[in-house]
């Protein structure tokens, strides 16, 4: 499976941001779509990603990166939080540029 790259924005008044947590929300909804969808339903990887996002907004270390990104954005840093699995256990990477 590819890893899942989240890139959370700040909000400002001019444009609106979106949370790792928002953010993982919405890859979640796509991938439920796509899974009760035509023939997509048998897709491994896609039932690997659904079931690696669930785990990620299910875990404890989730606020914590929520927390870390939001502090790194308001100072103007940008943000990627990677995803993945690794020998079937998910793993987190927040990257600050």
């Amino acid at each position: 499976m590819e890893p899942i790259k989240l890139d959370p924005r700040y909000t400002t008044s001019l444009i609106p941001g979106k949370c790792i947590k928002c953010l993982a929300e919405k890859e979640l909804d796509n991938c439920l779509f796509k899974l009760l969808g035509d023939d997509k339903g048998d897709d491994d990887e896609l039932k690997q990603r659904f079931e690696t996002l669930v785990a990620f907004l299910r875990s404890p270390r989730a606020k914590k990166l929520l927390d870390e990104s939001e502090r790194y954005l308001s100072d103007g840093k940008k943000v990627t939080v990677r995803i993945q699995l690794d020998e079937g256990k998910p793993e987190y990477e927040l990257k600050v540029e």
